[in-house]
C-alpha cells in the first residue's frame, strides 16, 4: 500500500497579488484589498502592507491607521474566481482528489502518484509560469500537517514533513500554530501551562477530554500527528459564518459593533463563494454559556453587505431574554446557498 501524501497549496496574499500582477503601479507597494469605510473589513493585504501589521479580516479603518500610505483597492471577486479556476485546472493535471477550502487554497491527495514533493514543486512552477503568481505548498502524511507545512516558509515556500519527522516537528510547535486554536482556546491552554504541542501530548487524552470535551480529544490526536480526515472532492459550501468572543461579557446592545464587523466579513466570504444565500443566522452565547440562535430567510437572496448587516442587527430584536443578560460571544452566518443551476423564485415585486 502506498504511503499517504497530502499536499496543501496556498496562494500567497492571493487577492492582493492578483491586483499587483494586473497593475504594475501597485507592485512593491502596500496594497489592501477592501472597500473604504468604517464598516468594511480587509479581504487581503500584500506582504508590503503586512509589515505594518495589516491582516485579513481586520477592520479597514484599523488597517488605514496602521498603514496610512496603503493603497486601498476594492475587491473584484469575478476576477479572483477566474484565476482560481485556472489554479484548479492545474491541480487536476496531477490528481482528481482535490478539496478546495476557498478561492486561494486546497488540499490535494497525491498518494501513489509518484512523489508528493515533486508534484508540489511542479504545481508551484506551473502557477508561476501560467499565472505569474506564487503559491506555497506543504506535503505531509495528513491534512493537518500539510496545512502547517504550507505556512512554514511563506511566501513562495515549499516544505515536506515526512512520517519519520512528525514528532521532531510537532513537539516544540507553539499551540497557536495548530489550526483551530484561536485566542480563547490558546488562553485556556496557557492557563493549564500548555504552550507547545508536546505539552498537549503530555497532558494526556483523559486530561484533555476532561478540560475541553470532544475538542480536547481532537487536540490530543493532533498533538500525536493523527488526522485521518479524507480529502473530500468538490464539497459544496453549506454555510459561511464568523463569530467573536468578547474579552468581557457585554450587554445585548453592545454586541452591535462587533456584529456589524462580523457581517461584513461574512459578506466578503459569501461574495467569494459566488452563490446567493437564502438565510441569515444570528448566534449568541450568554455569560452562563447558554447558546441561542435566531434566523431569517427573506423572499429574495441577500444582495449586499448593508442588507446582511441590517438583517443581522434586526435579529437582535427577536432575543427575548432578561434585559440584564450579558453575552460572551456573538456570531453571524449565511446558509441555504442556491446552486448555480437552481432558479431563484421571483417574488411578486420582481414580476
Amino acid at each position: 500500500m502506498s504511503r499517504r501524501e497530502i499536499v496543501h497549496v496556498d496562494m500567497d496574499a492571493f487577492y492582493a497579488s492578483v491586483e499587483q500582477r494586473d497593475d504594475p503601479g501597485l507592485r512593491g507597494k502596500p496594497v489592501v484589498v477592501a472597500w473604504r469605510g468604517n464598516r468594511s473589513v480587509v479581504c487581503a493585504a500584500s506582504y508590503e502592507a503586512r509589515k505594518f501589521g495589516v491582516r485579513s479580516a481586520m477592520p479597514a479603518i484599523t488597517a488605514e491607521r496602521l498603514c496610512p500610505h496603503a493603497i486601498f483597492v476594492p475587491p473584484d471577486f469575478s476576477r479572483y474566481r477566474a484565476v482560481s479556476g485556472v489554479c484548479r485546472e492545474i491541480f487536476h493535471r496531477h490528481t482528481d482528489r482535490i478539496e478546495p477550502l476557498s478561492l486561494d487554497e486546497a488540499y490535494l491527495d497525491v498518494s501513489g502518484k509518484g512523489g508528493g514533493l515533486e508534484i508540489a514543486e511542479t504545481i508551484r512552477a506551473e502557477i508561476r509560469e501560467e499565472l505569474n503568481l506564487t503559491a506555497s505548498a506543504g506535503i505531509a502524511p495528513n491534512k493537518f500537517l500539510s496545512k502547517i507545512a504550507s505556512d512554514w516558509r511563506k511566501p513562495d515556500g515549499l516544505m515536506e514533513i515526512r512520517p519519520e519527522d512528525v514528532d521532531g516537528f510537532l513537539l516544540d510547535l507553539p499551540v497557536g500554530k495548530v489550526p483551530g486554536v484561536g485566542k480563547v482556546t490558546g488562553e485556556r491552554l496557557e492557563g493549564l501551562g500548555i504552550k507547545v504541542v508536546g505539552q498537549i501530548r503530555s497532558y494526556g487524552r483523559v486530561g484533555m477530554e476532561a478540560a475541553f470535551g470532544r475538542s480536547g480529544l481532537r487536540l490530543f490526536e493532533l498533538s500525536c500527528g493523527i488526522d485521518s480526515s479524507e480529502v473530500v472532492s468538490d464539497r459544496p459550501t453549506k454555510s459561511i459564518s464568523a463569530e467573536d468572543t468578547f474579552s468581557n461579557d457585554v450587554a445585548l446592545k453592545d454586541t452591535v459593533p462587533t456584529l456589524v464587523g462580523l457581517a461584513e466579513r461574512v459578506w466578503t466570504l459569501a461574495e467569494a463563494e459566488g452563490r446567493p444565500a437564502r438565510t441569515v443566522v444570528l448566534k449568541l452565547k450568554t455569560a452562563d454559556f447558554r447558546i441561542l440562535t435566531r434566523s431569517h430567510t427573506p423572499g429574495i437572496p441577500i444582495s449586499s453587505a448593508d442588507e446582511l448587516v441590517e438583517i443581522a442587527v434586526g435579529l437582535l430584536d427577536r432575543v427575548e431574554l432578561d434585559p440584564g443578560t450579558t453575552y460572551r460571544l456573538v456570531g453571524v452566518g449565511m446558509s441555504n446557498f442556491y446552486d448555480a443551476e437552481s432558479p431563484i423564485q421571483p417574488t411578486l415585486f420582481d414580476l
